[in-house]
């Protein structure tokens, strides 16, 4: 019998999703452990990013397998989330053999959520480590949880006409048992629209006074409009850091290094269909690949099938997202 699916991440052999998040400070981060190893790749395009380990990921370096990836809000500060991985895999002695001990591979990158809830309260070393502890095979949390706890988008105008966003999964099995699955923290600083009709579902909100219906096309002020606007050009100076997306994508089929890193250059493809712009000079869009199988699969079907699931993700952390921190989501206008 055929496995249902849970449409996401988890249903990929193999992994285990946490999270750790604290709800007043609005902050957290999620962990994927991959505690057999899983061949890893990434691909990073935005001009802000923020990461651990990445280098260590591209082809010809010597370390082949990751054990965990870590997704964290926090900015350059929400790093240190991955020391607490490090350690938990430690002490079960998980990680590359070096001889006189072994190392957890634990990339990691993260966004900037600084500005809803408490600035100094990030995700740290306990964080990670209770994310670890989190850790199960069932389908993760989406919306407000880890990495999403803090994700907002449509910054163009400020936070005060942003939105509140959050983590979304995916998953889809591209035939003879070969899943492609997604993890997404969506905090971009463009508009999120409906890969299907291009149309805005959650992003910037318009400055135009009386009743609007949340959803409705002229609830939205279209970031890219407000780009050409003399409004958005002067206000992108003040208000358009702290964005970024990261994400995670998976599968069972056996990739290489370099398999694995031209499946995390195709899904970016996914985020631009479903982010608008996407891979701006604001944002710091980083997405890894994971593979934890041995299924033979063509690595074009997979970074097809992986540009598929993270566009939906990321429209699944929107639905998913609740108000918070003074800012709607796209279910309740708070």
């Amino acid at each position: 019998m055929t496995k249902e699916l849970s449409d996401t991440i988890i249903d990929v052999p193999g992994l285990k999703v946490g999270h750790a998040q604290d709800e007043e400070a609005l902050t957290g981060c999620t962990v994927v452990l991959c505690e057999q190893g899983a061949v890893g790749g990434v691909d990073q395009r935005g001009g802000a990013p923020g990461t651990r380990e990445t280098d260590a990921m591209h082809p010809m370096h010597l370390v082949t397998q990751v054990h965990a990836v870590v997704l964290s809000g926090g900015s350059a500060f929400g790093l240190d989330s991955a020391s607490g991985v490090v350690r938990y895999l430690e002490e079960r002695n998980i990680g590359f053999d070096v001889g006189i001990t072994r190392v957890p591979i634990v990339p990691a990158a993260i966004l900037f959520d600084l500005g809803i809830g408490k600035m100094d309260v990030r995700p740290d070393a306990d964080f990670g480590y209770r994310a670890c502890q989190n850790a199960n095979t069932n389908p993760p949390q989406q919306g407000n949880y880890g990495a999403g706890c803090g994700a907002t988008v449509g910054k163009i105008l400020g936070m005060g006409q942003a939105m509140k966003s959050g983590l979304g999964s995916a998953s889809v099995d591209v035939g003879a048992g070969v899943i492609v699955g997604a993890l997404v923290a969506v905090n971009a600083f463009g508009d999120i629209v409906d890969p299907k009709n291009g149309e805005i579902i959650a992003g910037a909100r318009s400055l135009k006074k009386g009743p609007l219906r949340i959803g409705s096309q002229d609830y939205f002020a279209n970031t890219l409009n407000e780009m050409k606007s003399l409004i958005g050009r002067t206000a992108m100076g003040f208000n358009a850091r702290g964005n970024t997306v990261i994400g995670v994508v998976a599968t069972n089929a056996r990739l290489d290094k370099e398999g694995a890193s031209k499946v995390a250059q195709m899904a970016h493809d996914g985020l631009a269909r479903a982010v608008r712009p996407a891979h701006t000079m604001l944002d710091g869009d980083t997405l890894f690949a994971i593979s934890t199988g041995n299924k033979k699969a063509d690595v074009n079907i997979i970074g097809a099938y992986a540009a598929e699931v993270v566009a939906r993700a990321i429209v699944k952390a929107v639905q998913s997202a609740r108000p918070a921190g003074g800012l709607p989501a796209i279910n309740e206008d708070g």
